[in-house]
């Protein structure tokens, strides 16, 4: 279940022109008199309950053209839209007119923390779209959907591994908002620091230091990460995904770099960077703010009692069965 935030959609406008600087800027915009955090062996203390919940969209609008930023006014416009207007829960929670009350679940937009930023897409650089494909993953992509045509509910293994509780595609790495619980728990201590994400179930547990990475043939669901501190930022590198974990339609050579770093008590600058040179032309980076939250967050039973993939197979064998009587 979603962590019910106290912040309401208005309230959040203020913190509109806070985001979207350059990290030093958002420093000295913030609290001077802050101090950085450490833990007994001097480096940034991020320990605590964290959101990425967003209403920025991961690519730029192309209306928008090379516009990276929005002016003041058109920030606020824009949060005004996205946290009241919408009537649609395609990101972030829902207004719609249905038959239960959203906020029962936690799905109410009005619930969430949300860090505002002034970019228009998540992705940053004048494009702030995701790199035209390769001539290899057009192909690919063509070969594989018409590999499954026919045969999506054919079994368990036929659907997607969020479908499936598998791995959850917002959680990591990279991390990206969900259209909710999108609410994590950092913990750091004795050379690893952990990231416990609600949605779903999964905890990353990454290794600081100079460990190499795992050998090639050994691949994993979240990839095997390494972290390193430069200066006061966590960089984390992450490889070895198997091929089916499919982050954002990237194969196995999928190598992902995140950056965190803490700007002030309430804020860390989220940023991340994928390469995959069998999917993407150019690699691609994407920022956002991750906001603190007063915790704590919940278990989330993805499947509970297992019956959502026995229901979804079942019904098809049942919709099967109804086109045979149909064709006779």
């Amino acid at each position: 279940m979603t962590h019910l935030c106290l912040a309401a959609g208005f309230g959040l406008l203020a913190l509109a022109p806070v985001y979207g600087q350059a990290p030093a800027k958002i420093a000295s915009a913030g609290n001077k008199d802050w101090t950085m955090p450490r833990t007994t062996d001097g480096h940034p203390d991020f320990q605590g309950f964290w959101t990425d919940a967003s209403v920025t969209p991961l690519e730029r609008p192309k209306q928008l053209g090379a516009k990276e930023f929005y002016t003041p006014e058109e920030a606020a416009e824009h949060d005004r839209h996205e946290l009241v207007d919408r009537t649609s829960w395609d990101r972030l929670g829902s207004q719609a007119q249905v038959h239960y009350d959203m906020s029962q679940y936690g799905l109410d937009v009005s619930l969430v923390k949300v860090a505002l930023t002034r970019r228009t897409s998540l992705i940053i650089g004048p494009e702030g779209r995701i790199p035209p494909l390769t001539d290899e993953a057009r192909k690919r992509r063509a070969d594989q959907a018409a590999q499954r045509r026919g045969h999506e509910f054919d079994s368990a293994q036929n659907r997607p591994l969020q479908e499936r509780c598998i791995v959850w595609s917002n959680t990591g790495p990279p991390m990206t908002p969900a259209a909710y619980n999108s609410n994590l728990q950092i913990v750091q201590g004795g050379g690893y620091v952990a990231i416990l994400q609600e949605m779903i179930h999964d905890t990353r547990l990454i290794p600081i230091g100079a460990q190499p990475h795992l050998p090639s043939n050994i691949r994993q669901w979240l990839g095997d990460p390494r972290g390193h501190w430069e200066g006061d930022t966590l960089v984390v590198d992450t490889t070895n995904f198997t091929n089916r974990t499919n982050v954002f339609g990237s194969t196995e050579n999928l190598h992902v770099v995140e950056r965190f770093k803490m700007v002030d008590a309430d804020t860390i600058v989220y940023e991340f960077t994928l390469d995959d040179p069998t999917t993407w032309t150019r690699p691609w980076t994407a920022q956002l703010p991750l906001t603190r939250i007063e915790g704590p967050i919940f278990e989330y039973a993805c499947h509970e009692g297992n019956l959502g993939m026995p229901n979804t197979l079942s019904g098809a064998r049942a919709a099967e069965e109804a086109a045979k009587k149909d064709a006779k």
